[in-house]
C-alpha cells in the first residue's frame, strides 16, 4: 500500500527527485601550507603525482513544492599522491625529507542542505536563487617511513545558490551551483551542461563542473581547484 500511495503522489505532483553524478577529475592546483606561518608551501598537483584516476560520485535527493525546492547533497572527494618534491616540507609538527618519496592524502567531503525558490518559471526559462548550508569534512595527510602527520578540518560554510535553465524542447541547458567569497576564504561549486530526457522519469545529465576554493587563516592555508567531466542520471518528472 505504501508503494502504491508513493507512486500516486509522485505521478500527480512530481515532488521527489534523485540526482546521481559521477565522472573524471582533472586537477588544477592544490596548494597547502600547514600551519600557515611556520609551514612549508607545497602543491599536491605540481610537486607530487596523483595516484590513479580520481572518480567522484555525488548523490542529491530533492523535494519540490510549487516554486520551492529542497535538496540534500552527499559529495565525497579524496585523492592519493606520491612524490619527491625536492625540498623539505614542514607540515604540522613534523618535517619530511623532500629528496625521498612522500605519500600524500587529500580529502574534501561535502554535506549540504539547499533551499531554492524559482523567481522566473515559464515554458522556456527558470531562474532560481537560494541558500546552502554546507558541512565540509577535510583532511590533509603526509606519510614518510615512520613519520606521519595530518590536519583535520570540519566546519560549517554558508553559501548562495543559483540555478538557471533554458528548455529547448529537445534538452535542458543549465547552470547550477553554490558559491561565496569573502573574508579569509572562498568556495565555488558550479555545473554547466545539459539534461536530455530518456523517458518521462529519467534524464541523462552531462557537462562540466568546477570545484574551487579554500581558506587562508592562522592555522591553515589551502586553495584547490578540481575540474570535472561529469555525467549522471536524474530521476523525477520534468
Amino acid at each position: 500500500m505504501f508503494f502504491i500511495c508513493f507512486g500516486l503522489v509522485f505521478s500527480a505532483q512530481g515532488q521527489i527527485s534523485l540526482d546521481l553524478e559521477t565522472g573524471i577529475i582533472f586537477p588544477g592546483y592544490n596548494e597547502v601550507r600547514i600551519p600557515n606561518e611556520q609551514g612549508t608551501l607545497f602543491d599536491f598537483n605540481s610537486d607530487f603525482e596523483i595516484q590513479g584516476p580520481v572518480i567522484p560520485f555525488r548523490v542529491r535527493p530533492g523535494y519540490s513544492f510549487g516554486k520551492n525546492h529542497i535538496f540534500g547533497l552527499y559529495a565525497p572527494l579524496s585523492a592519493n599522491y606520491l612524490g619527491s618534491p625536492g625540498f623539505n616540507i614542514n607540515f604540522q609538527e613534523s618535517q619530511f625529507d623532500g629528496t625521498n618519496e612522500i605519500d600524500g592524502f587529500y580529502k574534501f567531503n561535502s554535506y549540504r542542505l539547499t533551499y531554492r525558490r524559482d523567481l522566473i518559471q515559464n515554458e522556456k526559462w527558470v531562474l532560481g536563487l537560494g541558500f546552502t548550508a554546507k558541512i565540509r569534512d577535510a583532511q590533509v595527510r603526509l606519510i614518510q617511513g615512520g613519520v606521519e602527520d595530518f590536519k583535520d578540518d570540519v566546519g560549517f560554510v554558508p553559501l548562495l545558490h543559483l540555478f538557471v535553465s533554458y528548455d529547448t524542447g529537445n534538452f535542458l541547458a543549465m547552470i547550477e551551483g553554490d558559491g561565496l567569497a569573502g573574508g579569509p576564504g572562498r568556495a565555488f561549486d558550479f555545473f554547466g551542461g545539459v539534461r536530455v530526457p530518456l523517458s518521462n522519469y529519467f534524464d541523462l545529465k552531462a557537462g562540466y563542473r568546477i570545484l574551487e576554493g579554500g581558506a587562508d587563516i592562522s592555522d591553515v592555508y589551502n586553495f584547490a581547484l578540481f575540474n570535472f567531466a561529469s555525467v549522471g542520471v536524474v530521476w523525477g518528472l520534468r
